[in-house]
């Protein structure tokens, strides 16, 4: 089991990264990985690791729903009105029905069977488009008119639809009729009747108890304080997601993946710095958690069964994709602000398919329905030709459709690099100034700039500077680099070409007439560097 831990960790992240580099998808390396290490090919992958796949696939939607809630912006979803509600629902209906009554001509399948597979094939894959918004939402596409959180939103509530739907008809074509409930009074209704109060109630109380999980968890690590470090924090937070998840499997009441999002969200509104600091643990868990999740994707999916229903799976997925979806996104931007390149980057943006797909894609073959190789067949297919060219279109075809807007730091976490210029000289003020930079780079995990400006110093106090460097720099990523010419101005030049995050300079002078004179140099960077500058002033210093 931990050899193929191993295997799955170490293969699944260097070919992912190799995809990058050639310009694909990671997850399309990560799929490959999982095929080749899987059953079909190499099958090197332990049965208890393969045995624990659904399992682990509940922990890394789990992870990734949390990571879309604690990036989802109010204001935004707000702005857009009933949009995110209709991207929930018409598209995924749209596109299951365009499936069902493509696939009763294709494979002569009768309309709940039909629906069955409309129901699979139909789910969105959140761990394929949240990772893919919340990269638009750090680069800025679309976020002045909230399109990444309108399709964030929309994609969650989707699956309580599709999986509703998929639980009934099993139901239906299992036991070959619908149940019948008895209320109070004589009323009797069918589960068919009861499915648009079944699809409220869960939405409902999935939302209800992601706002309970928020507040008891801020009351946890906020007001009792029983945490002491954001590690500690995301453990928990993450203990309370799953605990909602689990919860919603033994009690089908509420929707455990839509509480997980609600309660992320909830985060923001009430103590967005809890939030911010659980955002950074949850994209540290989602580094492991997206290569297990398809490196495990791969694993399970059946490549025999493919050879059967390539031609006629490649043709319900297109007219599944190009009539039924299309038809849905129409009808759910209807009357926004969306412009006609908006409501065409759907396509690429709100279409992979994924997780859903390999978690209830076998079940109906399990039970026997009639069809249900084909049906495991066609969400194989949907995984490996939607995954990857979901997450390659979404990232290709984002700057040509979409308006780059201002990003919002507090909604989402800005990868930018931490680098400081320390500006040194021969004085003793050189070691405060280095001792400071080493503890900023520290606490930003950022690097350093060590530049002195020669003037009249010889080899002797160079290397002196570079000695102290090195002793106290030991632990940080730094380049020592020296150049001749006005001080103030080589200060500012470097800084520059370098894109530092900040100079750290000292200045020195014990009298007034010293100041003038000695701090001239940090008075001159102050009044003309764009760059914000950190002076460290020591009067004992001469």
């Amino acid at each position: 089991m931990l050899a193929s831990v191993l295997w799955i960790l170490m293969m699944g992240f260097f070919v992912g990264q190799l995809a990058r580099r050639l310009g694909a998808p990671p997850l399309i390396g990560m799929i490959l990985v999982g095929i080749i290490l899987g059953p079909q090919v190499r099958n090197v992958i332990s049965s208890d690791v393969l045995g624990a796949a659904d399992e682990l696939r509940t922990l890394a939607v789990m992870i990734i729903l949390m990571k879309a809630g604690l990036g989802l912006d109010r204001e935004k979803l707000a702005q857009q009105g009933t949009v995110a509600l209709r991207l929930g629902f018409l598209p995924a209906a749209t596109e299951a029905i365009a499936i069902a009554l493509t696939a009763m001509i294709i494979f002569k399948f009768d309309f709940p069977t039909g629906l069955l597979l409309g129901c699979v094939i139909g789910a969105e894959s959140p761990a394929v488009i949240v990772p893919g918004m919340l990269r638009l939402k750090s680069l800025g596409w679309g976020v002045t008119k909230g399109i990444p959180d309108a399709i964030l939103t929309g994609s969650a509530l989707s699956n309580v639809l599709l999986l509703l739907v998929f639980s009934l008809l099993l139901s239906l074509l299992g036991d070959g009729g619908v149940e019948q409930i008895v209320l109070p009074g004589g009323f009797t209704l069918t589960a068919l009747q009861l499915l648009p109060f079944q699809i409220i109630m869960q939405i409902l109380l999935g939302v209800l108890f992601g706002y309970l999980a928020a507040r008891l968890l801020v009351s946890v690590l906020t007001k009792q304080n029983w945490t002491q470090n954001a590690v500690q924090d995301t453990v928990i937070a993450a203990s309370l997601a799953l605990f909602l998840v689990i919860s919603a499997h033994a009690l089908p009441y509420f929707s455990g993946y839509l509480a997980a999002m609600a309660m992320g969200f909830f985060l923001i509104e009430l103590d967005a710095p809890l939030a911010r600091r659980l955002r950074g643990g949850f994209d540290s868990l989602w580094i492991v958690a997206e290569i297990f999740l398809f490196v495990l994707l791969g694993a399970t999916i059946q490549l025999q069964v493919l050879e059967k229903v390539l031609l006629p799976g490649i043709l319900i997925l297109v007219t599944g994709l190009l009539i039924g979806r299309i038809l849905g996104w129409y009808l759910s931007t209807l009357g926004s602000n969306w412009n006609w390149r908006e409501k065409l980057f759907l396509l690429p943006g709100n279409s992979a398919k994924a997780t859903v797909q390999a978690a209830i894609g076998a079940i109906p073959l399990s039970q026997g329905i009639a069809g249900g190789e084909i049906i495991l067949a066609i969400a194989a297919l949907s995984i490996l030709i939607t995954a990857p060219l979901g997450a390659w279109a979404t990232m290709t075809f984002a700057p040509k459709l979409l308006t780059k807007g201002e990003v919002d730091p507090t909604k989402v976490t800005v990868a930018t690099p931490t680098l400081f210029l320390a500006a040194v000289d021969t004085s003793g003020l050189a070691i405060e100034v280095l001792t400071k930079v080493a503890d900023l780079a520290r606490r930003s995990n950022g690097e350093a700039i060590v530049l002195h400006v020669v003037n009249t110093s010889n080899q002797q106090d160079i290397q002196q500077i570079k000695e102290q460097t090195k002793q106290l720099l030991s632990d940080i990523r730094y380049e020592f680099v020296t150049v001749t010419g006005a001080i103030p101005e080589e200060i500012i030049r470097i800084a520059q070409e370098y894109c530092v995050t900040a100079i750290v300079m000292g200045k020195r002078g014990h009298q007034p007439w010293e100041q003038v004179l000695i701090g001239s140099v940090s008075q001159a960077v102050l009044e003309a560097s764009p760059i914000p500058v950190i002076v460290l002033e020591n009067r004992n210093l001469g």
